[in-house]
């Protein structure tokens, strides 16, 4: 594999998982939260911690995990060569998703570990208490964080396929240019 396809398809990965993590954190702050929100604390704890159970699974991992590793492999690729321009916009993804990797294990995951370690709703004597110590409204303000985090990299990605794809096709340009060169040189030696 060329580094050129080791670049742009570790960017176009890096892009897709990226947009896929900025669409998950955005849905829970303009639908599944908002949503939850207006439920009673049965059916807010209940589905809470259905929706969390059913998130972690390996197509959700590696959409997570995979915008911050192939984040890294897109950078490490562009550090040569014509993918330079594309660089910094890589980069700066790449520490906007770190920090949203940062905040969700920080802040949520704990939040959302709390809630399901509560135990079955139908067992549990005091809801509104479970769902005061969840810290509904500290849950939401750090996702709106890693939502706008998630998007602007997920922006500062596409902005990076784009000056690599003109990087590409500039350095293709050239390479063309300098093969005529050659056989017009050829032709009139001849």
């Amino acid at each position: 594999m060329t580094g050129r396809t080791v670049q742009m398809i570790s960017l176009f990965v890096a892009t897709i998982t990226m947009g896929l993590t900025a669409g998950v954190c955005g849905l829970y702050a303009y639908a599944i939260m908002p949503g939850l929100g207006n439920t009673d604390d049965r059916t807010f704890v209940g589905a809470f911690q259905a929706i969390d159970r059913a998130i972690i699974n390996p197509l959700f991992m590696l959409t997570f995990f995979g915008a911050l590793v192939f984040s890294a492999v897109a950078a490490v690729a562009h550090l040569r060569g014509d993918g330079r321009p594309a660089l910094p916009w890589i980069l700066v993804a790449g520490l906007l998703y770190l920090a949203t990797v940062v905040i969700t294990m920080t802040v949520n995951v704990p939040l959302n570990d709390a809630i399901k370690a509560a135990g079955d709703p139908d067992r549990i004597t005091d809801l509104a208490a479970v769902r005061a110590n969840f810290h509904e409204a500290r849950w939401i303000a750090w996702n709106i964080v890693r939502t706008v985090a998630t998007t602007v990299a997920f922006g500062c990605l596409a902005w990076a396929l784009v000056l690599h794809g003109r990087a590409t096709t500039v350095a293709q340009g050239s390479a063309d240019r300098g093969q005529i060169h050659q056989h017009v040189a050829t032709a009139q030696r001849r």
